[in-house]
């Protein structure tokens, strides 16, 4: 993995909790919660070299979420049991999403690349064909014969590990707010 994929990525799993909680505020079908988040996602890391790293680089990943639920909300129009949102009301929850985050993000990327040496054997694995390959957990189950559904609840529990280890590390150094 080259410098500027592994930086995205470091960033994408600080900015994943807020992106994510938007898109759950927004995407009712769980299914289709879990691939707006992949898409935005992979929208982050194709464009990340766009970002301007003088600006908060959670609101810029909101914007990429913005834009991509958009898409998912036009593309859904047609189904009547769609929940409808307009663009100020989606541009609302992206503000409110984007000041929640943590905007001082350095410390918790260099927790990050510590909390992730720790990880061993399959975790280290599922990781890395996750976010190194960036094979989606369908891809993944087929080379290690878990099922899909499995793959993405150990990405969850492995994410929720790596979210812990950070806070414990900012907790310990005494740099969260």
């Amino acid at each position: 993995m080259d410098e500027k994929t592994r930086q995205a990525t470091r960033y994408w799993t600080l900015a994943q909790p807020a992106v994510s909680a938007f898109v759950t505020s927004v995407v009712r079908d769980f299914r289709d919660r879990d691939d707006v988040l992949q898409d935005i996602a992979v929208a982050v890391v194709e464009s990340f070299e766009r970002w301007d790293s003088a600006r908060p680089f959670v609101a810029w990943a909101m914007g990429i979420a913005r834009n991509q639920v958009g898409l998912y909300l036009r593309r859904r129009r047609r189904d009547r049991q769609m929940l409808e949102f307009d663009t100020e009301t989606v541009n609302a929850l992206v503000s409110a999403f984007s000041d929640i985050a943590d905007e001082d993000a350095q410390p918790q990327l260099d927790f990050l690349q510590e909390c992730l040496k720790r990880l061993e054997g399959r975790a280290r694995k599922l990781c890395e064909l996750r976010y190194q390959q960036d094979l989606k957990p369908a891809a993944i189950s087929n080379l290690i014969g878990m099922t899909a559904n499995a793959v993405a609840k150990s990405l969850e529990r492995i994410r929720e590990q790596l979210r812990d280890c950070i806070v414990h590390k900012a907790a310990a150094q005494g740099t969260v707010r």
